[in-house]
C-alpha cells in the first residue's frame, strides 16, 4: 500500500521570492541608469515659452547651461569663456554638425546669453536650440 499523508509530512507551501527578488533588483538598475540621463546639464530656471517645436530626433545635443551667475557649463563641468570656447571646439570636431541646447538661466539678460551664443559659434557650432519651459495652459 501507498504511504498515506500523514500530519506532518503536508506538502511544502513556501512563496519562492528569488525570482521577485530578481526582478525588483533588475528594475531598480534600470531606474538607477536612466535617472541621471534626465536632468542633464547644470539645474537652471528656464524661461517659459507658449509654444514649443518637436524635439528633433537624431544625435544627442551638448548642454551647454548658463547659471545666474553668468557662469558657463559644458555638461555639468564649468569653464571661463576661452576654455568654454576650446572645450566646444573640441567636442565639435569629435562629432561634426552635433547641435547644441543652450540653457540660459532666466534670471540672466539676453546679452550674457548672446555672448555665450556668439562662443559657441565661433567654436564652430552649426545649431543652437535655446532651452525653454513649456506653459501649459
Amino acid at each position: 500500500m501507498g504511504m498515506a499523508a500523514g500530519p506532518g509530512r503536508g506538502v511544502k507551501s513556501d512563496i519562492n521570492v528569488t525570482p521577485l527578488v530578481d526582478v525588483v533588483l533588475v528594475l531598480l538598475i534600470i531606474f538607477m541608469v536612466i535617472t541621471p540621463m534626465l536632468q542633464r546639464g547644470k539645474d537652471v530656471k528656464l524661461p517659459r515659452a507658449l509654444k514649443v517645436e518637436a524635439e528633433k530626433k537624431g544625435a544627442d545635443p551638448i548642454i551647454v547651461s548658463v547659471t545666474p551667475d553668468k557662469s558657463i557649463y559644458i555638461e555639468t563641468d564649468k569653464f571661463n569663456d576661452e576654455d568654454f570656447q576650446a572645450e566646444l571646439q573640441k567636442k565639435l570636431t569629435a562629432t561634426p554638425g552635433q547641435r547644441i541646447l543652450l540653457k540660459g538661466d532666466s534670471a540672466l539678460v539676453f546679452d550674457d546669453v548672446r555672448k555665450v551664443m556668439n562662443l559657441a559659434r565661433k567654436a564652430g557650432a552649426r545649431s543652437i536650440s535655446l532651452g525653454v519651459e513649456e506653459v501649459k495652459q
